[in-house]
């Protein structure tokens, strides 16, 4: 839908919205004499006229107006706009996706714009935390919860994998307790030409003992897993497709790099080998 065009669908729903709470088109414009005189500026007045041509879909409104509905119907501003066409998620895609060329804080955001987004909160009894795991198949229960940056993701309708506790194959470029994103239309091995180790394709693979998140290879009807350099893990081969499937690749990384505890995971990862 293009946002610069009034719609008919999206004055309907703004309809709906104030219908359900028991408002007029009067009741609309005498709040909106109150929010433009608190914020000395008559943009965000709405005449009940206004209202009615809206709803019809004749005009779309201005930001001020929208400001208005937002505050008068209770309705969060993004859901407002979202019914003109505006996402503000595809916003935030946009603002990573369109890089420039400094390095930058975000902005800071008030209490009030706090971004929410759906994670886990409840897993199954057989989650492990040691153990590498697709996440749609561990998790019992989602909700919206702020996290900022990670409102990229939607966990619910994409898939991602988590990065076990114990699984060290691609440490340190990828450690334990990492979340992935997967590319599950990307089950084929690439045939790219990468020069580092940050280029070189990774792939979450599903063996029949579990998951594992690593580089791989196909020699002679064999799917090769291999490790990083660093891991001191073996290199591992598995027939394919009967033990081992590509489940996707690995597009995406949310990980820490510093943990609250003096003993760090290199220290760990020298210890388990000793």
């Amino acid at each position: 839908m293009d946002a610069g065009k009034p719609s008919p669908s999206a004055g309907k729903r703004l309809k709906l919205l104030r219908e359900n709470l028991g408002l007029t088109t009067r009741n609309v414009e005498e709040k909106s004499k109150h929010i433009a005189r608190e914020r000395g500026n008559s943009e965000y007045y709405v005449s009940h006229t206004w209202v009615t041509d809206i709803e019809n879909g004749e005009y779309t409104p201005s930001i001020y107006k929208f400001y208005t509905f937002s505050a008068v119907y209770h309705c969060p501003y993004d859901v407002i706009v979202s019914f003109f066409g505006l996402s503000m998620a595809d916003l935030k895609r946009y603002q990573i996706s369109l890089g420039v060329p400094n390095t930058h804080l975000f902005a800071p955001r008030g209490e009030a714009e706090a971004d929410s987004v759906s994670l886990p909160v409840r897993f199954k009894r057989e989650f492990q935390l040691e153990r590498t795991h697709l996440l749609a198949e561990v998790v019992e229960k989602w909700d919206l919860l702020p996290v900022g940056f990670l409102q990229l993701l939607d966990l619910r309708k994409s898939m991602y994998g988590y990065i076990g506790l114990e699984d060290y194959t691609l440490y340190p470029l990828i450690r334990p307790g990492s979340l992935v994103q997967i590319d599950a239309s990307q089950r084929k091995l690439s045939a790219e030409k990468w020069k580092t180790e940050f280029d070189r394709p990774v792939y979450f693979v599903e063996l029949r003992s579990g998951y594992v998140c690593s580089w791989c290879q196909m020699d002679r009807g064999q799917l090769i897993v291999i490790p990083h350099p660093q891991s001191h893990q073996d290199v591992r081969r598995f027939d394919h497709p009967s033990q081992a499937e590509i489940v996707g690749r690995v597009t995406g990384v949310a990980m820490r790099i510093a943990g609250d505890k003096p003993l760090g995971a290199r220290q760990v990862l020298e210890d388990r080998h000793k």
